[in-house]
This record gives structure tokens, C-alpha cells and sequence, in this order.
């Protein structure tokens, strides 16, 4: 399977994917962090970043255009639904790439489903949708290759909303051409298992480590463990807050996960303290210390992190430190 390094961005007017597939012989030249940040990263010593560690939307997409990658849309204008968000991208063993996203009317409304597009050598397919479990509202999908067999999971939520939301699943053995009914990942779940919207990794014993959190009685964080390939879950305890971390600020969602070295877990987490909180685990992801900020802004919207094959760390990020402020600029 060839490395592609993806950017996906959701907008009222479409859904917009950057894509630069590896190429052996550009060897990551110009890295664009400098050495000192490169180490911070790999680390996880967010107080020494500098900022060449900053790569805006432009600057991305003139990157990937110089060598040789795409931007483009998976979808325009004339789409079945009104609304999208939370997109997902995941490549198959052929090559193909596909996303996923929700998207109806708007958020919550009952008949948002799962939708999905794949990237072939002819363009991206329509728009069709792939999942709709019950008669209520859809959530936050992700796209996961089993890079074991090369089976691909679609997990989901669904739920009136994200206190009461439960997570789905389908699986396709032939790239994404046919799918499995949906499932429950963990039966009778109320709140969420599984990944809550950030990819799950696969860790150097194998272990599968979904980043995990709930909403109900407040934000809280947790991992779901697997290590017999999906079948089942065992879910770790809340991340501990620090103590010194006031109790007005309140909880802590959406991990995002890499693994720095065999069984040294990174956790960063979206909060509505105006920064991201981090946490680590040295036991493959079973237990964790407490969360303390990460001296990196936040403003209470989703982030994403993908550890590359040499060690360097990609963050997503809105860099703004407002409670609820503008998911601008990425």
C-alpha cells in the first residue's frame, strides 16, 4: 500500500481533499519543520515548538501541488443533502481512496445518514449513501484499513444526539464495493464506544486503540482496547484531570492518537479551556496520567494528529485560543 498523506476539508460548499502520494525519491525534502521542532514533536514537548512548526491551508495545498499531489473536489454543488461534516478518509489495497462524511438537512436532524465517494483513476464516484442503521440521526463516521487483512471499517454513531448516541459499524472485504449490515460495535452501548471521530491506530503489539470519549454528565476521555482485530472492546478509565486544572473549566473530548515508541501513547484532546490538553500511556493504552495542557490553543473544535513513518508528528489544528471561536484558520 503506498503512504498518502490526506487533508480533507468539509464545506457548506463541498467536500475538498488534498492528497500527495509518498514518493521514495523526494525523501520529505524541504521538511518543513527545523530540527528542533522535529524532536519536540517526536517527544511530545509541545513548550519548545517554534514556528516553523506552522503550516497554514495555502501553504499546504502549494506543497502538494509541487509535488505532484491533487486538490480537488469529491463533490460540487449538486449533491443529495443540504449540509456535510466530519469527513473521513481511509485508502483501500488497491490504491482507491474513500471518504466519508455525515450529511443531511443539518446536524442532528433525523434524516442525516452516512455517505460515501471513492477516488479511482477516473475521479471521485457520486455521492451514495452508505449507512443508515436506524431512523434518527447519523454521526461522526471513520474510515479504518485492517492492515492485517485489508478488511475496512466504517464506524458511526447514531443517536439523537451525543449523550445518548450509540456506535455502528459495517465492514467490506472487497475494498468498499459491498458492506456488511450494520452492527453495533458493542451491544446495548449508550454513549459511544469505539473511535468518536479521529482514527483508530494500530499499536507495535497489535493492539487496536480507538481514541474514545462521552458527553453525558460532561466530557470525559477514555481509549477502547482490542486485540483480536475489532471483535471485541475493553474500555480503559477516564483520563484523569490534574488537579491543577480548575473544575469550572470542565471535561475534555476527541483524542487523537500515535504511538512514539513500543507501547509510549500520545493523547491530545479537544477541551473548552481555550487549549488542548495532552495525556500519556507506557502501557499500550491502558492506563493513562492525568491531562494537563499541552501549550498548544484550541478553540473547542476537533484536531487531528497522524504519526509519519520517519517519526514526525502532523497536528491539524484550528490555532485559535477563543472558547467557540472561528474554525479559522486550519
Amino acid at each position: 500500500m503506498r503512504p498518502v498523506w490526506i487533508t480533507v476539508f468539509a464545506a457548506c460548499g463541498g467536500l475538498l481533499i488534498s492528497c500527495c502520494a509518498g514518493n521514495p525519491a523526494l525523501n520529505h525534502k524541504p521538511c518543513p519543520l527545523s530540527p528542533q521542532t522535529c524532536q519536540a514533536f517526536r517527544a511530545g514537548d509541545f513548550a519548545n515548538l517554534d514556528s516553523s512548526s506552522v503550516v497554514n491551508a495555502p501553504d499546504f495545498e502549494k506543497r502538494v501541488l509541487e509535488q505532484g499531489g491533487t486538490v480537488e473536489f469529491v463533490f460540487g454543488d449538486e449533491r443529495p443533502f443540504r449540509q456535510c461534516h466530519a469527513s473521513t478518509v481511509t485508502q483501500t489495497r488497491s490504491g482507491d481512496l474513500l471518504a466519508a462524511w455525515f450529511g443531511g438537512t443539518r446536524e442532528k436532524n433525523p434524516d442525516v445518514s452516512i455517505w460515501l465517494s471513492r477516488r479511482t483513476a477516473s475521479g471521485w464516484t457520486p455521492p451514495e449513501k452508505i449507512a443508515r442503521a436506524k431512523e434518527m440521526a447519523h454521526w461522526n463516521p471513520v474510515l479504518f484499513t485492517d492492515p492485517a487483512t485489508g478488511d475496512i471499517h466504517l464506524f458511526f454513531k447514531v443517536g439523537l444526539d451525543p449523550k445518548v448516541w450509540s456506535t455502528w459499524r459495517r465492514i467490506s472485504r472487497d475494498d468498499g464495493k459491498t458492506w456488511n449490515e450494520p452492527e453495533e460495535l458493542v451491544p446495548g452501548d449508550v454513549g459511544g464506544r469505539g473511535p468518536v471521530k479521529n482514527k483508530l491506530i494500530v499499536l507495535s503489539d497489535g493492539t487496536w486503540l480507538a481514541p474514545a470519549s462521552t458527553e453525558k454528565g460532561g466530557w470525559e476521555c477514555f481509549a477502547d482496547r482490542s486485540t483480536d482485530g475489532g471483535r471485541t472492546w475493553i474500555r480503559t478509565e477516564n483520563f484523569p484531570k490534574d488537579p491543577s486544572i480548575p473544575r469550572r473549566v470542565g471535561g475534555a473530548i476527541q483524542p487523537t492518537f500515535w504511538e512514539s515508541e513500543p507501547g509510549q501513547v500520545t493523547a491530545l484532546v479537544r477541551t473548552g479551556a481555550k487549549q488542548i490538553w495532552k495525556s500519556t500511556s507506557t502501557d499500550y493504552g491502558k492506563t493513562w496520567t492525568p491531562m494537563i495542557p499541552a501549550g498548544l490553543p484550541n478553540n473547542n473544535s476537533g484536531i487531528d494528529a497522524l504519526r509519519l513513518e520517519d517519526g514526525r508528528v502532523l497536528l491539524v489544528l484550528n490555532p485559535v485560543n477563543i472558547q467557540w471561536g472561528p474554525r479559522t484558520p486550519l
